[in-house]
């Protein structure tokens, strides 16, 4: 069994991190006019992931409590997954390690952070939702 070493607080403030890194990646890791496949879904699942952080039942969710943190570690789970495989998957693992690098670090990384993030909302009034949910 993996410790839950990260809170729920420090894990938001690494989505929305996360978030803004993907979407800015082609540019900061010079990949945006090497691959167009490369570029999209970085961006994509760059501002996918804030729009689900942001609707997150966590301290940093601030668009409502739609998705419960159990959801939302499941979802990081597939992400990673889906970075991780994207430069085979859509064809540009052979861009240059600048495409294919930052998607399966930042893959990886989700999967390992999913992994050890407790699941439970370190705020009164997110674990009262989350019980509620749960119940």
């Amino acid at each position: 069994m993996l410790a839950r070493l990260i809170p729920t607080r420090a894990h938001a403030a690494m989505d929305y991190t996360v978030g803004v890194l993907l979407t800015a990646a082609p540019w900061i890791f010079q990949f945006a006019d090497e691959s167009n496949a490369a570029k999209w879904i970085s961006v994509v699942v760059g501002v996918g992931i804030i729009a689900q952080s942001a609707m997150t039942n966590y301290e940093g969710g601030f668009l409502g409590h739609a998705i419960t943190m159990r959801m939302h570690l499941g979802l990081d789970v597939l992400i990673g997954i889906f970075l991780a495989v994207s430069p085979w998957l859509f064809g540009f693992a052979d861009e240059g390690v600048n495409a294919w690098l930052p998607f399966v670090a930042i893959g990886l990384g989700e999967i390992g952070t999913a992994a050890i993030t407790n699941p439970m909302p370190g705020d009164r009034s997110h674990r009262a939702r989350e019980a509620r949910r749960t119940a």
